[in-house]
This record gives structure tokens, C-alpha cells and sequence, in this order.
């Protein structure tokens, strides 16, 4: 079977590691150490062609293999990778981007049940017949595959938010092209052995590289449907392009999403779930809690024990023991630490963290931050933080919190800590997000829809509309009584009698 070497700058295509003697290469950087771990390759346009001919040519033949058939070929992937060590993919993963080692296998734990959810959600869905609107007439539309998917992922959960999409595809007979980002290329093509093993040549391919490559991927005419997660000037980029070709997109653009404290919060659960929402992969996760709005009555104890929790956070490599590995780069790290410097400046107050931690002087690595007397109108506030910050406003009321909540250009995810029933529902209700959780931050189900409003994207994965996604459907009418219609040409003649006559 292929296998895949780190240090070669492979891609994947034809189910087969290939070196591109003709490629540039970039280095892959550990951002915990800055040792270098791999190499890879900036694939090319004209090699780009040559895979989306190759894929729509294996697509052919998946799109003519029954429902049931290509179900079985996703719970087999699924089974394979159940039953398969997850050790080097997850290691890579970290040694890649610094994701803490037990969440890197986490990430691939929930893997295999999205494979399994859309073989059985594709199979026991291919249409629907409708109420026939004459008689003798049957009257129904069945779901087709697009074609080829272009798949541009990011860094922060690179297999996970890949299958979720590539599941999908291929449930709904597509053949997938992989671009992952370039900090976590390594850890995507090693994944692709899963596929290597178990489906035909080109119905998967991996193309590592940066935006140019991403922009061939949209151009190429054997392309048919991109699905991006990423920053809101890449998704932009990513809209236009598709838009100008008529190519149906699938886009997630991140958030600054909120968190609400409520009076009536359960303070020792929202304090542990406020620690996760916020400071998770060192925050650089789309439906992060960044802006906290905690109400008067309860805002110093939450405040007290918030900071309390946080620093006994364990900042360190992800391979060691710790729960806060480094940012992704230094340009992230830079990013941050700017932020919270002028939000400082502006007249908020640093209760933990707010600088880089004195035993990690090596790396991109960056104390989980608590900044309190914030205002709404902050910079930190407008924008997306991706990092390990959580910005703290007083507020007075359940309803100034919504009010201010929805006070934003995104609408990915919103948080609410509170044991009142109308609260719970107010906020369903009110908040203006994609996804909202009420006391269990940051979950998410394969049956249910991910994305969001506004700013934050267009389109769904997962549920349904993720599989729908990647379908066209088609209006088949049959009448198997024929009949000439009356309206048919030629008109009789007393169509044209008006009245009076």
C-alpha cells in the first residue's frame, strides 16, 4: 500500500504518494520547538488540471455505482480507521500546528462516525415523488452528484472539518480534491493512506500549496463545488472566484462569538465550560468564546474563579503534559499579543495571562488571557481573536447581554451559562448565530447542521444540508397514460373568443 514520507514533499493522487520534481517546496515549522518537520510541495496549475481531469474521470464511475454499494466503500473507510493506530497522524498533527497530543487523537476519534452517518444518510435519501399535478402523469425529483469537490481546509482541525465535507462528497457520488492548509499538510497526507487502501485511483487526491493553488482548484473547469473554512479575506477571495464561474460554494468564515453569563448561571459549570470555550486549542478554534458578557450580580465571583481556573492551565509543547500548546506561526502569535497590548491601552485590565510564558521563550506559545473592564466598542470586540483571549463586559441585564451579543458583523456560535427556562429560550430565540448552546459550549452532531449567519459563512456541513450540498437535483416528469394535452398547439379556436362576442 502507499505510503506517505514527510520529508519527500509528496502529493496524493491516483491513490499513489507522488514527489513533484518540478514543484517548489516549503518547509513545515514546529511551532513549539522550530524544528523543521517535513517538507512540501506548492503544487502547480498545470498539475492541478491533470488531477481534476483524473478525478472526473473516477468520479464517472463512482456516480454509476449504486447507493448501497457506496455506503459499503464509507463504512469500510470508517472501520479502517477505527481499527487503526491513530498515533501518527495525531503526532504529525501536533508536531505540525502544536495541538496538545491527547486532542489531536480526540480529533480523530470523531472521525469515523461522519463517514458512517452520510453512507446511511445518502442511501436512504435519493429524492422525492411529488403529488402528481395531472392524471397519469408521475411526477418526482432525484439528487445527482455535482462532480468534482474542491476541498480547502484549515489548520485547526484539519481532518475532522475535512471529513466532514469529503464524507458528504462522496456519499453523494463525487470524487474529492484536498487542498489542507499549508501548516498541516503533513498530518492530511498521511489520512490519505485510509483511502489509498480502500477506493478506486483519483476518487480522492490530496494538492498541497497556498492560495495559488487554491485559486487553480476554483478555476479549473473539471471543478464543480468548493467547500472553504477559513479567515474572512480568504473566504471572500474564495466567494468571488466561485461567483464568477457560477460554482456553488460551501463557505465557513470564523467569528468573534459570544459567551453570556447569566444571573442565573450555574457559576462552577460556566466557569469550567468558559475555561474549554475560550482557551481550547489555545482559542484558535471559529466558535471560540472571545466577548463575555456576564451580568453585574455575578460578574466578580465568575471573574475571581474564571482566573483561578485558567492559570492552572499547563503551558507547554503538545507532545508533553499541557493543555495550552503554542499558536499555529509567529504572525499569529504577533497578532494577539498586539491585540491585547492596545486593548490595555484602551482601558481594560489584564487578570491573567497577557504575555508570552517565561519557560516557553522558544516557539509561538502565549498565556491564556483574561481581560475584564472592556467595552462593547473595543477593537477587540469587532473582530475575530483566534487566540487564547477572553474579553469580559459588565453587563446589567439578560437583555442588554443578547442585544450586545448580536452586536456584530458574524453569526457562527453564541454561549449562554443559565438555569432559567426563558432565558434558555429567549436566547434560542433572539441570538443572531448559526449554532447556539446552552450550558455544553462547542458541541456539535453529524445529524444536525454546521454554520453560519452573516460574516460567518454560507451554506451548511453536516446534517442533511451538508449532504445536500454536494447534490443538484433533477425534475423527472413520465406520463405513462399519454394523453394531448389541451393546451398543446394548435389552439382551438375559442381561446380567442372574448367575451361579448
Amino acid at each position: 500500500m502507499a505510503r506517505f514520507d514527510p520529508h519527500a514533499a509528496q502529493i496524493f493522487r491516483g491513490n499513489t504518494f507522488a514527489v513533484l520534481t518540478t514543484a517548489s517546496t516549503r518547509a513545515i515549522v514546529n511551532p513549539a520547538t522550530l524544528a523543521t518537520e517535513g517538507h512540501i510541495a506548492q503544487v502547480d496549475a498545470v498539475t492541478v488540471e491533470e488531477t481534476a481531469r483524473e478525478a472526473l474521470q473516477a468520479q464517472k464511475n463512482w456516480q454509476r455505482t449504486d447507493p448501497k454499494t457506496r455506503a459499503r466503500y464509507l463504512h469500510d473507510i470508517a472501520s479502517r480507521i477505527e481499527q487503526t493506530d491513530f498515533h501518527d497522524v495525531a503526532r504529525l498533527m501536533t508536531l505540525e500546528m502544536g495541538k496538545p497530543y491527547p486532542e489531536a487523537v480526540g480529533e480523530l476519534y470523531n472521525v469515523a462516525p461522519a463517514f458512517r452517518y452520510f453512507a446511511e444518510m445518502a442511501r436512504d435519501d435519493a429524492g422525492k415523488i411529488a403529488g402528481t399535478t395531472q392524471t397519469g402523469s408521475f411526477q418526482f425529483a432525484v439528487q445527482a452528484p455535482l462532480g468534482v469537490s474542491v476541498h480547502i481546509m484549515p489548520f485547526n482541525f484539519p481532518i475532522l472539518l475535512m471529513v466532514w465535507t469529503v464524507a458528504a462528497s462522496l456519499a453523494a457520488g463525487n470524487a474529492c480534491i484536498v487542498k489542507p492548509a499549508e501548516s498541516t499538510s503533513l498530518s492530511t497526507l498521511k489520512f490519505m493512506e485510509h483511502f489509498a487502501a480502500l477506493l478506486p485511483p483519483g476518487l480522492v487526491s490530496c494538492l498541497t500549496g497556498g492560495a495559488d493553488t487554491a485559486q487553480a482548484l476554483i478555476r479549473s473547469p473539471n471543478t464543480h463545488i468548493v467547500a472553504f473554512t477559513g479567515g474572512v479575506a480568504a473566504a471572500r477571495a474564495v466567494n468571488v472566484a466561485c461567483a464568477e464561474r457560477l460554482k456553488p460554494c460551501i463557505i465557513e468564515a470564523g467569528g468573534n462569538d459570544p459567551m453570556i453569563i447569566s444571573e442565573h448561571a450555574p457559576i462552577d459549570v460556566a466557569v469550567a465550560g468558559s475555561v474549554t470555550s475560550a482557551f481550547h486549542l489555545s482559542g484558535q478554534i471559529c466558535t471560540s468564546s472571545e466577548r463575555f458578557f456576564v451580568h453585574d450580580e455575578i460578574h466578580d465571583e465568575f471573574v475571581e474563579k474564571f482566573a483561578a481556573a485558567t492559570r492552572n492551565l499547563r503551558v507547554g509543547n503538545g507532545m508533553e503534559t499541557s493543555e495550552i500548546g503554542p499558536l499555529v506561526s509567529e504572525a499569529a502569535r504577533d497578532k494577539v499579543a498586539g491585540l491585547v497590548e492596545r486593548t490595555v491601552k484602551q482601558g481594560a485590565t489584564i487578570v491573567c495571562g497577557g504575555r508570552v510564558p517565561a519557560h516557553c521563550n522558544t516557539g509561538w506559545f502565549y498565556e491564556p488571557t483574561i481581560l475584564s473592564n472592556v467595552d462593547p466598542e473595543m477593537e477587540i470586540m469587532r473582530g475575530e481573536i483566534f487566540g487564547p483571549v477572553a474579553a469580559i463586559c459588565r453587563v446589567s441585564s439578560f437583555t442588554e447581554a443578547l442585544d450586545l451579543a448580536n452586536r456584530s458583523e458574524f453569526g457562527l456560535g453564541a454561549c449562554v451559562f443559565t438555569t432559567d427556562l426563558k432565558e434558555s429560550m429567549q436566547a434560542s430565540e433572539t441570538l443572531e448565530a448559526g449554532m447556539v448552546w446552552v450550558n455544553n459550549p462547542l458541541i456539535d452532531n453529524d445529524a444536525l447542521p454546521f454554520g453560519g449567519w452573516k460574516n460567518s459563512g454560507l451554506g451548511r456541513e453536516l446534517g442533511r444540508q451538508g449532504l445536500d450540498a454536494f447534490r443538484q437535483s433533477k425534475m423527472v416528469i413520465i406520463d405513462h397514460d399519454p394523453v394531448i394535452s389541451d393546451w398543446w398547439y394548435p389552439y382551438s379556436d375559442d381561446v380567442f373568443a372574448k367575451p361579448g362576442d
